[in-house]
């Protein structure tokens, strides 16, 4: 049976925890994830974990923070003079905000803090300096 290799179009089943055991990602009662092995698609570690793979082989991998997301960046992490924001908008704590970075991509900014005249926001994804764990099935190898 052949295992999974760069360049070949899997599906694969999967449930993705933290270290205290939580669920922050499951494609549990979706259709399977479907990706190219190598091609950027996913997290490197994950690419790691599914290489080798035959059909119907299950596996629990752990992937440093490093090879998912990356550390957390602390520069990242910036106020914001609440007189730059739209005049409509009421930030709150845990809420996501849409910016642009200065290539004019989307960046995502978590409101971690917010104070009379400024708010904190995060641009780090919300599972960088994170250690993510997979159980992994893989369903088919297209």
């Amino acid at each position: 049976m052949a295992a999974a290799q760069d360049g070949d179009t899997v599906k694969i089943h999967y449930t993705g925890t933290l270290g205290d055991g939580s669920v922050f990602d499951s494609s549990s009662g979706r259709d399977p994830l479907e990706f190219q092995v190598g091609s950027g698609q996913v997290i490197p570690g994950f690419d790691t974990a599914v290489r080798g793979l035959e059909v119907g082989a299950k596996k629990t991998s752990t992937i440093p923070a490093g090879e998912a997301y990356g550390q957390h960046q602390e520069q990242m992490v910036v106020d914001i003079p609440k007189t730059e924001l739209p005049a409509e908008l009421s930030p709150q704590v845990g809420q996501t905000l849409q910016a642009t970075d200065g290539s004019g991509n989307p960046v995502a900014l978590q409101v971690t803090a917010v104070a009379d005249e400024t708010i904190t926001v995060d641009g780090n994804h919300p599972l960088a300096g994170k250690d993510l764990t997979f159980e992994i099935e893989l369903v088919e190898i297209a």
